[in-house]
């Protein structure tokens, strides 16, 4: 047992190529021990792949089956006993469904495709298209080992197309057999028409495809797809002006707050986001550069000329003591605070002195009021807090993340 520990002296730090050298019995045994640190078990776990000594596969099992041991450790040995047929009832039981464990669930449907499931293809092809990569693997792992033992039609016919998920492995397939997928730039789902989009891979077949595609939709997806092949921005700008240049239109969101707000966010915005915002960005200037110093510096001389004794600027993550995000938090006189966002001239504060709103809109600042603020800009999806939908306003010009 030294020696294993000498090969993972801290977590995170273990020599896999010596572990996979090393004597497969005593790794399964110190496995099986949950007396062990559980982040030396686990890369013992994950260096029996290939060579789990039968003699082993019942004790390896029951820590598999122990939902009072680490997770982490259970997933790592599904991986390594996924060709035993033993487990496919347990796998299969209602409980697994229930089970709270991070990470449980997602690796059980895993497990199930590896062993041949093909009652566990629907769910499958729904974790290959959750928006987390680590599930998106797992499902695409399973439905990848449901392929290669029933053989493609098989899995198509199981799964149908009703779903846009069932649409999205369909598009995975075809793209991977080297077929031309702009036909599914017009999927009434986002889901299917993004991933199309990411997989198309033909400028010219893509141009061909803009002369007759259904929907201005799918011609924007198609603009897009295409400028990710090209980077021509002259040719994204023409199609765009061709089509009108259509965007979402927002109620109350003027010039000044749309154009902060798309370059910041529709460049990384999610899979669900309407492309007229993708291209919008492609096709518009950035708003002017922000000097964050100086505008810090601007809005604390503004408060101190009002005599309301700002502290210094801190970061929001410094704020929260985590995360980062698009604003610096200024305290001042009585307990109170302001926001100055880093995506241009915009400041808030819920609570404030009127006198400190008067001093920075004097120095030139704009105060995002709760009636603004509440303005939700729609069909642009933005990660936050694990959720991935459009956002208001004053979320989006002050955001924060941990």
């Amino acid at each position: 047992m030294r020696d294993i520990e000498a090969l993972i002296p801290q977590a995170g730090r273990e020599d896999a190529t010596a572990l996979r050298e090393f004597d497969a019995d005593a790794l399964a045994r110190y496995v099986a021990d949950r007396a062990h640190p559980w982040w030396r078990r686990r890369p013992c776990a994950l260096a029996l792949d290939g060579r789990v000594p039968e003699a082993r596969v019942s004790a390896l099992l029951a820590r598999v089956r122990d939902s009072g041991d680490v997770s982490e450790v259970r997933r790592a040995l599904l991986d390594v006993l996924a060709d035993r047929d033993e487990l496919l009832p347990w796998l299969r039981h209602e409980d697994r469904r229930t089970e709270k464990s991070f990470g449980m669930p997602e690796a059980y449907l895993q497990a199930r495709g590896r062993l041949g499931d093909r009652t566990a293809v629907r769910e499958l092809a729904t974790l290959a298209a959750d928006p987390w990569p680590r599930n998106q693997a797992l499902g695409e792992a399973g439905l990848d080992a449901l392929t290669a033992r029933y053989g493609l039609d098989a899995v198509l016919d199981d799964l149908g197309d009703a779903r846009p998920e069932d649409r999205a492995f369909r598009v995975r397939m075809r793209a991977r057999a080297g077929e031309d997928v702009t036909d599914a730039l017009a999927d009434p789902d986002r889901l299917v028409a993004h991933l199309a989009q990411s997989l198309a891979d033909d400028a010219d077949q893509l141009r061909l495809y803009l002369d007759g595609a259904p929907t201005t939709e799918a011609k924007l997806w198609a603009a897009y797809a295409l400028y990710r092949l090209t980077e021509d921005a002259a040719e994204t700008r023409a199609i765009h002006e061709a089509l009108g240049r259509p965007r979402v239109e927002v109620p109350g969101l003027d010039e000044e707050l749309r154009s902060a707000i798309v370059h910041a966010y529709a460049p990384g915005c999610r899979t669900q986001s309407d492309p007229r915002w993708r291209v919008e960005v492609l096709c518009t200037e950035p708003p002017p550069r922000i000097d964050v110093d100086e505008q810090l510096r601007r809005a604390t001389a503004a408060l101190t000329a009002e005599h309301l004794a700002p502290g210094q600027p801190v970061s929001c993550g410094e704020h929260h003591q985590q995360g980062d995000g698009t604003y610096h938090v200024i305290a001042y006189g009585g307990g109170k605070e302001v926001c100055v966002s880093t995506l241009g001239r915009f400041t808030t504060g819920h609570d404030t002195d009127p006198a400190a709103r008067q001093a920075l809109e004097s120095a030139g600042f704009r105060w995002i009021d709760e009636a603004t603020g509440a303005i939700r800009v729609t069909d642009l999806c933005v990660y936050y807090f694990g959720n991935r939908a459009p956002l208001d306003v004053d979320t989006l010009l002050f955001y924060w993340q941990d």
